[in-house]
């Protein structure tokens, strides 16, 4: 009983971010840098640092909001952005891909940073306060939420979020928004010619 719940919540999770994600890409026009997303934001990376947007000036970035405890969109995406950036060789150097957590409870920077271990070396975990991560997810119009299966334990659920990696200019400027399936060579094609 409790295996169908989380399957029927996982299902329920992965419809909600397909609608999520469906309903942004509609909203927000793609390569229009005069779209309002993206901006400040005081987080905290996988090495228990604070890092504002600051930091990350100069280069373009490459965000993803999701979770480490997710089972399939979130490392699926993490691993297209790792080969896209293994793609583009040395201008890799260029872009910073960041990882945001929509869990702050159970994605400690700890936490983090065995789950960027996995994927590209230049990947940054970020995570934050329950406030934090709200105000930085608004910046970049991410709906997420809780899931939980009843009778579920309290560390037992799923989050549903939007699933789109943004790419974003030197200055912080909104650039592009690549959808949860684009083939990592698209997305390195697509890089190139906005670098």
């Amino acid at each position: 009983m409790q295996r169908r719940l989380m399957i029927l919540a996982l299902l329920a999770a992965l419809a909600v971010s397909g609608a999520a994600l469906w309903t942004l890409n509609r909203s927000v026009p793609v390569a229009n840098p005069s779209v309002n997303i993206g901006g400040p934001f005081r987080l905290v990376d996988h090495h228990a640092k604070p890092v504002t947007e600051a930091d990350f000036r100069g280069r373009h970035m490459l965000v993803f909001f999701g979770y480490t405890y997710c089972p399939d969109v979130c490392p699926t995406a993490m691993q297209t952005v790792s080969e896209a950036l293994d793609m583009l060789g040395k201008e890799a150097g260029n872009i910073r891909p960041v990882f945001i957590s929509v869990d702050p409870d159970r994605d400690t920077p700890d936490v983090l940073k065995d789950f960027v271990a996995n994927f590209h070396p230049s990947l940054t975990g970020l995570t934050g306060t329950p406030e934090q991560i709200k105000e930085v997810a608004n910046a970049f119009r991410v709906y997420f939420g809780k899931v939980k299966p009843e009778g579920a334990e309290a560390d037992e659920y799923l989050m549903n979020h939007t699933a789109g990696v943004y790419l974003m200019g030197p200055d912080g400027k909104f650039l592009t928004l690549f959808s949860h399936n684009v083939p990592p060579e698209d997305m390195a094609a697509k890089i190139k010619k906005l670098l």
